[in-house]
């Protein structure tokens, strides 16, 4: 025998079938609802429908199930929104945004990353390096200094060497950073003129012409003479030299110029070379340790030209 809270159940069951199958009667329910007609009738017609089923339902189950579908019973109505229904929203679909979340994450981080190796990184080594060379430069102008007077006696020579180092300390001082480094520029390139030693040598071979003659536009009553040379180490090697060309008024690094000379000595250099095909006396000049200048010899005028 069946115990009173099965027959209860079944009676739950049956009342929201009961429902159910008035909802799938939606248009003719709704008609019978708003009519003025009794729930008589409904429950007439819901009897008609269970028993062409074969089905048995009391008259208390119809009745209840029409009162339920009055009220809306066993009808699943959304939570109304609110701020915990956002957060369990939320938290139901974490598989979705933790993903995007997670990429966003990702980007940021390569992003910060790249910046401070890339960026930041950089700019503070050499920011480091820039503070470290001027906190390093009143040293390296006594250095530079003491270098410049170790190689040369000549008192000009030292008096410039000093007044560079002065400009850059001044410079230094007053926060003026690139004449600070131009200073330190300047007498490295005194140092390294001063160290350099050399000869000045006539070409004398196969495809460079040994001289050239030289018409000037400004007097062109007059005729200069050029020997072609090149500056040769102790090691035999040829070097650049910044040449100021007289035609172009342009300087320019090169391995080989014109030398102005006087007629005399370009004549002499011709006949040299024609007797035999070589120069005898190829030194044109020579630059030694602790000078600056060039000794030419005699004959030999100032003046250069890069191009013929």
């Amino acid at each position: 025998m069946a115990s009173k809270s099965d027959a209860s159940l079944d009676d739950l069951m049956m009342a929201m079938d009961v429902v159910d199958t008035l909802r799938h009667e939606e248009g003719q329910v709704a008609r019978e609802l708003k009519s003025d007609a009794r729930d008589a009738a409904m429950i007439e017609r819901l009897r008609q429908v269970y028993a062409s089923q074969g089905i048995d339902v009391p008259d208390h189950i119809l009745k209840a199930g029409v009162e339920d579908l009055k009220r809306d019973r066993f009808v699943y109505a959304p939570p109304s929104s609110g701020f915990q229904r956002t957060l369990a929203m939320i938290y139901i679909s974490r598989g979705t945004w933790s993903k995007w979340l997670a990429a966003v994450a990702a980007v940021l981080i390569v992003c910060a990353a790249a910046w401070f190796f890339l960026i930041k990184l950089p700019a503070d080594r050499a920011e480091a390096e820039l503070l470290a060379r001027l906190q390093a430069l009143p040293d390296t102008y006594s250095e530079l200094v003491g270098r410049i007077g170790s190689l040369s006696d000549d008192a000009d020579i030292g008096a410039k060497a000093q007044s560079l180092a002065e400009d850059g300390r001044l410079a230094l001082a007053d926060g003026r950073n690139d004449a600070a480094f131009k200073a330190e520029t300047d007498l490295r390139r005194l140092t390294g003129q001063l160290q350099e030693v050399f000869e000045v040598r006539i070409i004398s071979r196969e495809g460079v012409p040994t001289g050239v003659e030289r018409i000037p536009e400004a007097n062109t009553s007059t005729q200069n003479y050029y020997i072609l040379v090149e500056a040769i180490d102790p090691d035999g090697n040829v070097l650049e030299r910044e040449i100021l060309s007289e035609e172009s008024s342009q300087a320019e690094r090169v391995d080989k110029w014109g030398q102005r000379v006087s007629e005399t000595i370009y004549n002499a250099v011709r006949q040299d070379k024609m007797e035999d095909g070589i120069v005898q006396k190829g030194v044109l000049g020579q630059k030694r340790r602790g000078e600056l200048d060039i000794k030419w010899r005699s004959g030999v005028q100032d003046g250069a030209i890069t191009k013929w």
